[in-house]
């Protein structure tokens, strides 16, 4: 050890990662010296305030604005307090976002000021959300390579310099052409065949070593298509599945990008959030992996039509398949196998088609009532 190198005991890091802390000096890169101001910056926001613990964690999410990021930050703020779960994201957001809880101005590409807002607010979780989703990606590799992958090390990175609690999705897109489809189970060949896919591996991958390695604790859900009225489609290959909803409830007609028969694993977004909360409270003692399949239902775009005009009979679908987002749906899974989960931390959806549909035709009619726009 360098003579006048403070290093941390795992005592005085109270709630950061004892197993980080004991591999610090073979880890490239970090210095105990920096280790040691950050532990300063910390002490000094706030001598009496008590640091914060995995029971009551303090929770920074990336790319908070798109689909996912609000909702899961409306749940969280009512487990853990409105001050303790901070959105952020590079678009302004909403007047009633900015009301509802903290949000900060992140760059996912932009290390250092990430790094600050992670010391000066004491986060002990990471959600990660900033991505280029399938189909707006392969648009636009480079950029998609650039978020999806050199935004992921920057995150992964600061959780292990600032022994974070790290939550990435991956995707249904992680698997490829060789890959079992029915069901695809947690650990087999995937081999994606989009930037997308290729990333989120890559991001599984990344996650596992440096929870081996160093003892990060990575945790990553492999999400089927998600379906919510939170915000618009946002470039996926599964995102004909909300947008018919509001078709169906504004012109009566649909024109589906995908074959009628093309059968994709899907999600409604509180059973999504409920996983993704549950499986951040789930005690590491219990992950027999760090990333795991979860599953709901499976269905094509003609079983989702059928049942849709089961409260809307008016309405037309027509297809007119894209072979760009038909080619990625191809290679992709018609099942998940989430066994893992379902026995590790008591993973169980509650929607199934029936509720989802229901649901989403209720709260999209409400949404547009509201917002003054005529209801099909």
């Amino acid at each position: 050890m360098h003579p006048g190198v403070f290093v941390p005991t795992a005592a005085a890091l109270g709630p950061f990662c004892r197993d980080c802390l004991s591999r610090t000096r073979s880890l490239p890169g970090l210095s105990l010296s920096g280790l040691h101001r950050q532990m300063s910056r910390w002490n000094s926001r706030d001598s009496s305030s008590p640091l914060p613990s995995q029971n009551n964690p303090r929770i920074l999410i990336t790319g908070g604005l798109g689909q996912l990021g609000t909702g899961l930050a409306q749940i969280l703020r009512k487990h853990y307090g409105k001050d303790n779960v901070i959105l952020s994201d590079i678009k302004k957001p909403q007047p009633h976002v900015l009301k509802s809880g903290p949000f900060v101005y992140a760059d996912v590409l932009d290390y250092k000021h990430l790094r600050e807002l992670v010391v000066n607010n004491r986060i002990t979780w990471m959600v990660h959300y900033s991505a280029l989703l399938s189909a707006v990606g392969e648009a636009n590799m480079a950029l998609a390579r650039k978020i999806n992958i050199t935004g992921l090390h920057n995150v992964l990175d600061l959780a292990l310099e600032n022994c974070l609690r790290i939550f990435v999705p991956s995707t249904i897109g992680a698997f490829g052409p060789s890959s079992p489809r029915d069901p695809a189970p947690d650990l087999c060949v995937q081999r994606p065949r989009t930037i997308y896919g290729v990333s989120k591996v890559h991001g599984e991958l990344m996650g596992e070593y440096l929870h081996h390695k160093y003892g990060l604790d990575f945790r990553c859900l492999r999400y089927p298509g998600v379906i919510s009225v939170n915000g618009p489609p946002g470039g996926g290959t599964t995102d004909y599945a909300v947008q018919i909803f509001h078709d169906a409830l504004s012109t009566g007609h649909h024109e589906c990008y995908l074959r009628p028969d093309t059968r994709l694993p899907m999600m409604h977004i509180s059973d999504c959030h409920r996983a993704t909360i549950e499986f951040m409270q789930a005690p590491d003692c219990q992950l027999s992996l760090r990333t795991y399949n979860i599953a709901a239902m499976s269905f094509t775009p003609e079983e989702l039509a059928q049942e849709i005009r089961k409260h809307l009979p008016h309405l037309k679908v027509t297809y007119n398949p894209d072979s760009v987002r038909q080619n990625i749906a191809d290679s992709w899974p018609v099942r998940f196998d989430d066994t893992n989960a379902r026995r590790d931390w008591g993973w169980a959806p509650t929607y199934a088609l029936e509720e989802l549909v229901s649901d989403m035709l209720r709260s999209i009619r409400e949404k547009r009532t509201n917002e003054g726009l005529p209801v099909s």
